[in-house]
């Protein structure tokens, strides 16, 4: 389906001013181009579509199938949509208003514990790319940072010195994140090693992980070879990037405590996104509140 010159332009703006990835850039399109072809069935300009419309279109999309979550991203796409038309004159009010979504079931996200986590990035150096991989798991461990900021990631973003990455995150948002120490000296042996062994690089400012043609690493061959190398450590989970941002956000939020600091690391703009992680590790706070609440003990025997 051609799209509509309007809905087109509309994704060439996100393009350009929220420096949207490649895959949210697809989903929106593959969403908008849903509304366009319920526009065309009812004989209406896509742009004129009112709330009763809207609230068909979702209705209809739910029968045919779409899961909540899918449903939810629809709706989404739709009211960047319609907000864009509202900045821009072209309409008078936002039909996407009040309308919402069925609610999706929360899944808690799986996690590595710290001990599967240590197995993982202590990858063996000395095999084939071995420098490299052990960086790329140590920095996406060691910060958090989403599988897009670690791709696109220059040396010139990275503060060795002072031990911080600087990435460019959704809504083009700025953030600068502690990097532990091993993290540090993993990025310092892979540095090193493309300096002796890639001289048609340049480390100082090119990619930290380059791809085919020293181009940014493709986060494909990224997913594919954290999952090829967690067999190898003899992890049975399906370690993926996204699994190291669930279990570095778990791990200190266990230890730390402080929602609000989680939030910030992992540059979430809502912290009902982050809040998730407080249910991770029930067992462990019912615990605590059995050891530590004069009128729990829940688990122990009265006393006689």
């Amino acid at each position: 389906m051609t799209l509509n010159a309007t809905v087109q332009k509309f994704l060439d703006f996100i393009v350009v001013e929220r420096r949207m990835s490649d895959n949210t850039l697809d989903a929106y399109r593959r969403d908008l181009t849903a509304l366009q072809a319920y526009a065309d069935e009812h004989s209406a300009d896509i742009a004129s579509l009112d709330t009763v419309h809207l609230r068909q279109f979702i209705a209809s999309e739910n029968q045919r199938g779409l899961s909540p979550k899918s449903l939810q991203r629809r709706l989404s796409a739709c009211r960047s949509f319609f907000a864009w038309l509202l900045k821009n004159g072209d309409i008078k009010s936002n039909p996407t208003a009040g309308l919402k979504a069925p609610k999706a079931p929360r899944k808690l996200p799986q996690v590595l514990d710290p001990d599967e986590a240590k197995v993982l990035v202590e990858v063996p150096t000395d095999a084939p790319l071995g420098l490299r991989d052990r960086a790329l798991l140590e920095l996406f461990y060691s910060s958090g940072v989403r599988l897009s900021e670690l791709c696109a990631l220059t040396w010139d973003q990275l503060d060795l010195d002072d031990q911080l990455v600087t990435v460019i995150g959704k809504g083009n948002k700025q953030r600068s994140v502690p990097l532990g120490s091993y993290a540090v000296n993993a990025l310092r042996d892979w540095h090193a090693d493309m300096k002796a062994s890639r001289p048609d690089i340049d480390p100082s400012n090119g990619f930290v992980f380059p791809g085919r043609g020293n181009k940014a690493i493709s986060q494909r061959a990224v997913q594919i070879r954290i999952a090829q190398l967690a067999q190898r450590q003899g992890l049975f989970k399906r370690v993926h990037p996204h699994l190291l941002r669930h279990s570095f956000a778990s791990h200190i939020l266990e230890s730390s405590g402080d929602l609000r600091g989680v939030q910030e690391l992992l540059g979430h703009a809502d912290i009902a996104t982050t809040q998730i992680y407080t249910h991770l590790d029930f067992q462990h706070l019912a615990k605590v509140y059995d050891d530590a609440h004069p009128r729990a003990k829940r688990n122990k025997e009265p006393e006689s």
